[in-house]
């Protein structure tokens, strides 16, 4: 099964189960991948986590039962996995600003979400910088935190993180301690591989040979083939658009796979505001 036809397999499978309790773990199988790199594919492709995908669509199948057939609220709530009408009410108000009430009088206006169908540009219209190098396995030495990969805790966490390592001093600590083979700060996804836990590991290091200081823990990196993609231009949009471009073209054009280890974002120690930044994201093959 190919890369497009397994990740659209996962969005069937939610389409075709909305009205049940569905748990990540039973979506990502579907994909063939683990629940952490579907929640990452997924959030980077679309731009909103899974949990409030099947809330949208949810709410967006309750708003049109509401309008067009006589269905008690309470009814639709329960239908839809809400166990009260008030929380229901209240997140049918946060979606479309308008009651359920509202919604069965035909008074105000709807807003749907549509299913999802993925579709790659097997061409991009950019070219891609990047190069495929094999290395063996290092140390990288840093913080780490753990996040969650639900309601998008990571997608929030994360930049908060880079922001405490710049004020406390750990990011010039770092650059300091930067004699390994990679040069830069590293941001590291770590997948927790614990079936049904939606958890990560979250490290900012760097590539480091020596001993490790008192105030910083280790990470051994494993021997990987890797792809290696030049970034061009500001934080963290920059970085963003060629997430998406490796998901949505190269992935899906190449003969290669994700390897399932860890993940490498490389940031120089440069301005990351700046339009001439560079940085590189480092992702394991197989």
């Amino acid at each position: 099964m190919g890369w497009v036809e397994s990740l659209q397999n996962a969005i069937d499978y939610m389409e075709k189960h909305l009205l049940d309790a569905i748990t990540i773990e039973d979506i990502a199988r579907q994909a063939n991948v683990s629940e952490f790199h579907f929640q990452r594919i997924f959030s980077v492709l679309t731009d909103i986590t899974v949990g409030e995908y099947l809330r949208r669509r949810r709410l967006t199948l309750a708003a049109q039962e509401l309008s067009t057939k006589d269905s008690r609220v309470i009814d639709v709530a329960l239908k839809y996995g809400y166990d009260t009408p008030e929380s229901f009410s209240k997140a049918f108000r946060r979606q479309h600003g308008i009651t359920p009430s509202q919604a069965r009088n035909y008074t105000g206006k709807l807003k749907s979400y549509n299913r999802l169908s993925i579709q790659v540009n097997l061409k991009g219209a950019e070219p891609m910088n990047y190069k495929i190098v094999e290395k063996e396995s290092f140390k990288v030495v840093g913080v780490k935190r753990e996040f969650s990969c639900e309601n998008g805790e990571n997608l929030a966490g994360i930049p908060k993180m880079w922001d405490d390592v710049h004020v406390d001093g750990t990011n010039d600590l770092l650059f300091q301690l930067n004699n390994g083979s990679i040069k830069g700060a590293l941001g590291v996804c770590v997948d927790k591989r614990e079936p049904g836990s939606p958890l990560m590991d979250y490290w900012i290091a760097t590539a480091h040979t020596g001993k490790t200081p008192e105030s910083l823990m280790e990470l051994e990196i494993p021997a990987s083939k890797w792809g290696v993609f030049e970034v061009h231009g500001a934080m963290p949009d920059a970085m963003q658009k060629v997430w998406k471009q490796i998901i949505s073209e190269w992935f899906p054009s190449s003969h290669y796979k994700h390897a399932g280890t860890p993940d490498l974002e490389v940031y120089s120690n440069g301005n990351p505001s700046s339009p001439d930044y560079y940085s590189e994201i480092w992702i394991p093959l197989k």
